[in-house]
């Protein structure tokens, strides 16, 4: 296993962790999840993600009973767990990052989890309600409390980061130090010029996630969505239609036999592709078995095969028009 800081922060984070998102209480029960983060630790996994609004509040829990249940030392693994969305469809409770729901909010997720903190804090999105300065407040005060270790952002506007940054900068506050973007061969966007400044000025982590364009870039769905998939599972039908993107399917197709030639399957593939960015501090994978997560660890292997010949060749096919 590789192990990253993350960002310019003290703390270290394996190159692949593995999340929740979907998979946790939707498809895989506290036996299933305990074995798959298991098998991650001993891969060398340290990082295990989650969010307030995964299953509504189980996906916590279910992490929160397979930890129990593996009684690793607490320092040997970092938790990690997202607020914004809520769980209460109420004016403060919901869609929101005001001080009253964080502070209420960091409290039921560790009641959920069993835990007495968790080592990241994210906000989910990015809150045009509420002034970011009283965000960065609450976040500093959660941290300030032991409940966190560390606070970041999640699918925030680099001006909106760089705007927390200073106003902790000159309060002396807790600053934010890591980003969870999505990040794939498909979508690059939370990359680009904009972010430059975040990254590399401020020396900013990152955690991606949907590596595997939740599924996408493994190929199983290049003829329709297969029945148990994460296509099928109730309450994400909007993955859907981008799962049977004909564009999307087509620039597949042509990355399959580069993947074939490196001797690695399309979701090794793709997350050691990932892994060649410098800003990516760990890759957040997803799995609903040990053998899947097997699988995705073994991308590694792969991670120094891309050469700037094959990083060219590979960003021709997502660039150019397919069809």
């Amino acid at each position: 296993m590789i192990y990253n800081h993350l960002g310019k922060s003290g703390i270290k984070v394996s190159a692949l962790s593995l999340g929740s998102w979907v998979t946790f209480h939707n498809q895989v029960d506290v036996h299933s999840s305990a074995e798959m983060m298991a098998a991650a630790y001993d891969a060398g996994v340290n990082f295990f993600d989650n969010a307030e609004v995964y299953a509504k509040g189980r996906s916590e829990q279910i992490m929160g009973e397979a930890l129990k249940k593996l009684g690793w030392r607490r320092g040997s693994y970092l938790v990690s767990t997202k607020l914004y969305w809520g769980l209460n469809d109420s004016p403060n409770e919901s869609n929101t990052l005001n001080r009253k729901y964080l502070i209420e909010g960091i409290d039921g997720s560790l009641k959920r989890f069993g835990l007495d903190y968790v080592d990241l804090l994210y906000c989910h999105r990015a809150d045009p309600g509420t002034p970011i300065e009283e965000t960065v407040w609450a976040m500093h005060n959660i941290i300030e409390s032991g409940k966190a270790m560390y606070w970041g952002t999640s699918e925030w506007e680099a001006a909106d980061i760089l705007s927390a940054i200073e106003i902790a900068d000159r309060r002396n506050l807790h600053k934010p130090v890591v980003e969870q973007p999505v990040y794939n061969l498909f979508e690059q966007h939370r990359f680009g010029p904009d972010y430059r400044g975040v990254y590399e000025d401020q020396g900013y982590g990152s955690t991606t996630w949907s590596p595997l364009a939740s599924g996408m870039l493994t190929g199983k769905y290049q003829h329709g969505i297969p029945e148990g998939s994460r296509g099928e599972v109730k309450g994400y039908e909007f993955l859907q239609q981008e799962l049977t993107d004909r564009e999307r399917i087509a620039r597949v197709e042509l990355l399959e036999p580069i993947a074939n030639e490196l001797g690695a399957t399309l979701a090794q593939f793709s997350l050691a592709w990932c892994l060649q960015n410098p800003w990516v501090s760990s890759v957040i994978t997803g799995a609903t078995s040990v053998g899947q997560v097997g699988e995705n660890m073994k991308a590694l292997r792969f991670v120094e095969q891309f050469t700037p010949e094959l990083m060219d060749e590979i960003t021709a096919i997502m660039t150019h028009r397919a069809g």
